[in-house]
């Protein structure tokens, strides 16, 4: 079986600061997507990976085991750019995931694939235990009752034909690929995402994700 990654690292993520994307900065010793790519390079069952890039950054990664390509002016038409890259590798199976989650861990990507023999698509989630506020100009305005809630991760796993299919025939923006993938009426698994699968977005994030890297050190 062929199961294929790909990153998408085509956004410009400024509220990450620095003069350049997110990531491309520096992260414990490395680029933050460096670190993304060995977490999936280093995975015994993967046997692609596709970078998805802007195409400002395509000198960027010059290793000739990836698939590097140019990507779209959203992230849909990023992750469709990276889907028909991959084509010619007839995978059965692929992981879409943020290059930002540079510290996405083996147990997460091992619980989408195994959820994928019996799903069309498979994503880590955490259920939300805090409370949720709905706000209007800085006020509490309300209450959003949190059953049956979670926070969505990356890596979200696909038979790859099918949300290839689903993103040809997707003519409205979404949130992510499991959007997509439901549109087209997937059955998608949550499985157990994880607290130290951290996105970076904002500045103190580089801090957060370099502190989880030191203890796999």
């Amino acid at each position: 079986m062929r199961i294929a990654a790909l990153i998408v690292a085509a956004g410009r993520g400024t509220r990450a600061g620095g003069d350049t994307p997110k990531q491309w900065q520096a992260l414990h010793g490395k680029r933050v997507i460096d670190w993304t790519l060995e977490a999936f390079r280093s995975h015994p069952s993967i046997t692609d990976i596709a970078v998805v890039v802007h195409p400002d950054d395509m000198d960027l990664l010059t290793d000739p085991d990836l698939i590097v390509t140019r990507g779209g002016a959203t992230r849909d038409q990023s992750v469709k750019c990276g889907l028909d890259a991959l084509a010619p590798q007839c995978p059965d199976l692929v992981l879409i995931h943020d290059a930002a989650r540079a510290t996405v861990s083996k147990p997460v990507i091992d619980d989408v694939i195994d959820a994928l023999a019996t799903h069309d698509g498979a994503a880590p989630a955490i259920a939300v235990t805090d409370a949720l506020w709905v706000g209007t100009d800085g006020r509490v305005t309300g209450t959003q009752d949190r059953t049956n809630l979670f926070r969505a991760q990356t890596p979200q796993g696909f038979k790859f034909d099918k949300i290839r299919n689903a993103h040809r025939e997707q003519t409205a923006p979404a949130a992510d690929d499991v959007e997509i993938a439901r549109r087209a009426n997937m059955t998608v698994a949550i499985t157990q995402g994880c607290e130290t699968n951290i996105k970076i977005t904002l500045p103190q994030d580089f801090e957060r994700a370099e502190a989880i890297l030191r203890t796999r050190s």
